[in-house]
């Protein structure tokens, strides 16, 4: 599966497992790991699958994601 709108993507992001789900802007709740699908995080998975590395931008450096699975709920 691709990463898509309201699936449930789990990555190693900087040596952590690391869960998100992308939702819609009124749903976001990064605390809660529920990503806007306009947020830099969503932008950088969608279309992506299990297995490959991602490289997000972010104002506070680069880091690198693996998708690790990719859940629809």
């Amino acid at each position: 599966g691709r990463v898509a709108f309201g699936v449930r993507v789990t990555v190693e992001q900087d040596g952590e497992r690391k869960e998100y789900q992308i939702v819609g802007v009124e749903e976001s709740d990064p605390a809660a790991g529920r990503v806007s699908w306009i947020s830099p995080i969503a932008k950088a998975l969608m279309t992506k699958r299990v297995g490959e590395r991602v490289a997000l931008k972010l104002p506070s450096g680069e880091s690198t994601l693996t998708i690790l699975n990719v859940d629809y709920p």
